[in-house]
């Protein structure tokens, strides 16, 4: 073994190291899923049973323990109780000592019983406020902590590229900085708890073939390097994000857990990753049985040792077959590569301080759904939800109505409120018997809460997913009789054909599920004014709500806005709130424009060369108001060469008669460079809160990385060259400025800072 391969190893590790057999080696490289039963939570799950006892597993150690309060319910008290002792034991009676590290999810908050549910990722992008995400994921960590729980598996930095897939609602955005700057403000909040984030999926999982999960990839290496690498890179280098976990797909024909291409070099090599890299669930094995790259399940050991993965889970599958006799082979391959993986785990472990805890008293009381953590809860819905149209319906007016109908599948539905990797769309489903644990108010229920003076009568209408109209004509006869109507519809997260979206449930068309355009569109026909709210987890092909005679009066969408979702969105329609959330992906015109993304060339969008138009209803960036603001003209200072950083200022004034927020968004073009480049690209933004009539000066310093690009050597460069600056959308503009940047090119280096940064003046 290479003694420096490993450099942050400390002397307590290498010499426990030292002392090490084969079998305790392996140990902690893998994990057990001790609760693992017949509900799908994972991939192939019932495939990959293991088949020893937990006794046998642990009788040398063991590296990690799987989802032992996310896999089905328990109470958290009880079960801290025999985790506590558990640790104590493998502390007590294995020759080592060594505790097992827990992990668990965590994406839209701890997925345990009992534990507060936060909206999805796309309402964090939506928000374009990374410093709420990182209260929300320190609020989340201090919750894993109390519970013994060392890591995260989360945030998603995957970046959308196609809405068919069905893991877009655990994604963030569509643009890559933003993915970037809001994921590792995720990893900032949930590392501040002492709780180790997991990066996923590395590398272009979003860019799986017509949208299919798992699918290939064929991502050339500058979109890599430009797109899919850069949400990576901010969370590495800037938030210091301490575990990784490897994508399934393969990207060229190779997948990613078999190749040292991206694990190491990339990962390790150029962006100085120096954690823990885990497999994604039963990745291992998948590239002998799903892949077949591996003949057997040795070789596929060995392949994912030396591609760069250190531990395998959720369960000891394929790493352990490297110690039976026919795996000698595989085993002396990847030899020097499993003790570099044995370091890491054992730094790890040393970092997060469970080899020198002794785990002496569980805790006896825990709040996992704190009033705290639904104020941060509801702040985020709020600021998340997205005003699509408006005819001057909203904000309503709750004297000027007494008679409404809320209609719709989702407006009783307190599941539409979360996402696949909630605990209760990812667990509960399996355990109908079971109490949800928290309060998830749905949308009838809160509307009745806030227009306390309403006289409510609900249809469901349809259901999500089915194709039976029978429940329409008592939707159409209750809006009609209204004097406005509510229309709450949209997705049903859930695995693997268990719903509309989530893991596993990818589709061919954007139209919205079953039978529910119908209902909008014949509810919307009794000229009853008709609010449509849409609670899904992609963006859906809405032209047809948008534009035309069945377009609603006005539409908010949200996207799985958590446990008090209900509440925010009835705030923002009555006007308590001011909607300010922008859309984190483009709206589609329809499923044959995909895949899709603002940050295309000129030739990657509409033009006289094509008949086909891509053009989304709405694009990246967009979102409406209850008042106006105007700007000021854009003052930019440039950069006196390529390496500096651009200065832009700009004066915003709401110029209507409400208080409410602002996202400052400057934009870029680079054109006439070595390699073409985007026709716009978000380069900085923030949020400001204004009074009626007030302004405040926005100053956004931009770094030179901001504006760099693979060139044809793939080298991130800043060219010289004209540079266009606006604030607005990525579309509309605002304000603008131009500059000829000027000087010799500049290349990256790990060195050169990644985010840009705003100040405002009141």
């Amino acid at each position: 073994m290479n003694s420096t391969s490993v450099p942050r190893a400390s002397e307590r590790v290498r010499r426990l190291h030292s002392q090490m057999t084969p079998q305790e080696k392996l140990a902690q490289l893998v994990g057990y899923w001790l609760d693992q039963g017949g509900e799908v939570v994972a991939p192939m799950q019932g495939e990959m049973a293991t088949s020893n006892s937990y006794a046998q597993a642990t009788q040398d150690g063991l590296g990690h323990l799987t989802r032992v309060y996310g896999t089905r319910p328990v109470d958290p008290v009880e079960r801290a109780g025999w985790l506590w002792a558990e640790q104590r034991r493998l502390r007590q009676h294995t020759r080592l000592g060594i505790p097992a590290l827990v992990h668990e999810e965590c994406l839209t908050g701890l997925a345990a019983w009992k534990a507060a549910t936060f909206p999805a990722p796309p309402s964090w992008g939506a928000s374009f406020d990374p410093a709420l995400v990182e209260d929300m994921a320190a609020a989340i960590g201090a919750s894993m902590r109390q519970l013994g729980i060392h890591q995260g598996l989360a945030p998603v930095l995957d970046v959308v590229r196609d809405a068919r897939w069905g893991r877009v609602e655990e994604c963030i955005s569509e643009d890559p900085y933003l993915v970037g700057e809001v994921g590792a403000a995720y990893v900032r909040g949930l590392q501040s708890a002492g709780v180790h984030a997991t990066l996923k999926h590395f590398l272009a999982y979003s860019d799986s073939q017509a949208g299919r999960n798992h699918a290939p990839v064929h991502a050339g290496r500058r979109e890599i390097q430009d797109v899919f690498l850069v949400p990576f890179e901010i969370a590495v280098r800037d938030a210091g994000a301490r575990s990784v976990m490897n994508s399934y797909n393969a990207i060229d024909g190779v997948p990613v857990a078999a190749t040292p291409e991206y694990l190491t070099d990339l990962l390790r090599g150029e962006l100085g990753f120096d954690g823990v890299v885990v497999a994604d669930y039963f990745a291992v094995a998948f590239l002998h049985t799903t892949q077949q790259v591996a003949a057997s399940k040795a070789d596929a050991a060995a392949l994912a040792l030396n591609a760069g993965i250190d531990v395998e889970l959720p369960s000891a599958d394929a790493y352990p077959e490297l110690l039976a006799p026919e795996g000698a082979a595989a085993r002396a391959r990847s030899a020097a590569a499993l003790d570099d993986a044995v370091l890491r785990v054992l730094q790890q472990k040393e970092d997060l301080g469970l080899l020198d805890e002794e785990f002496d008293t569980p805790p006896q009381k825990v709040e996992l759904d704190s009033p705290a953590h639904r104020d941060i809860a509801r702040q985020l819905a709020v600021e998340s939800a997205v005003l699509l149209s408006n005819s001057g319906v909203l904000p309503l007016d709750g004297e000027a109505v007494r008679k409404v109908a809320v209609i719709g599948p989702n407006a009783q539905c307190h599941a539409a409120m979360m996402g696949c990797y909630s605990f209760a769309n990812h667990v509960l489903a399996h355990h109908p018997d079971t109490a949800l644990g928290i309060d998830v108010p749905d949308m009838h229920t809160a509307l009745a809460q806030r227009f306390t003076r309403w006289d409510i009568t609900y249809e469901q209408g349809c259901d999500v997913e089915d194709t039976d109209t029978s429940g329409l004509p008592a939707a159409v006869a209750a809006a009609a009789a209204a004097e406005l109507a509510v229309v709450v519809v949209g997705d049903r997260a859930g695995l693997f054909g268990r719903g509309t979206v989530g893991e596993g449930n990818d589709v061919e068309t954007l139209n919205l599920p079953g039978v529910q355009r119908q209902l909008v569109e014949e509810v919307v026909a009794t000229g009853t004014p008709t609010v449509m709210v849409l609670l899904t987890g992609r963006p859906y092909a809405l032209d047809w709500a948008l534009e035309g005679p069945h377009a609603p009066a006005a539409i908010v969408q949200s996207f799985f806005p958590g446990e008090e979702g209900a509440p925010a969105l009835a705030r923002l329609l009555a006007g308590d709130d001011s909607p300010s959330g922008r859309l984190p992906f483009s709206l589609p015109r329809s499923a044959g424009a995909q895949p899709y993304t603002y940050l295309h060339p000129f030739l990657g969008g509409p033009s006289e060369v094509t008949s086909a138009d891509s053009t989304p209803v709405r694009p990246f960036g967009f979102g409406l108001s209850y008042t106006e603001f105007s700007y000021g003209d854009l003052e930019v200072t440039p950069p006196s060469d390529a390496a500096q950083a651009t200065t832009a200022h700009v004066r915003v004034t709401n110029t209507g008669a409400r208080a409410a927020t602002e996202v400052v968004q400057l934009y870029a073009r680079t054109p006439y460079r070595s390699t073409t480049r985007p026709l716009a690209q978000l380069v900085a933004f923030t949020r400001v809160y204004l009074n009626a009539g007030q302004s405040a000066d926005v100053e956004f310093t931009v770094p030179a990385a901001r504006l760099a690009a693979s060139d044809t050597r793939y080298r991130r460069v800043v060219e010289p060259g004209p540079v266009e600056l606006w604030v607005g959308d990525c579309v509309k503009r605002r304000a603008q400025a131009a500059f000829n940047l000027t000087g010799p090119e500049h290349v990256l280096t790990a060195s050169d800072p990644r985010l840009s940064t705003a100040r405002v003046r009141g």
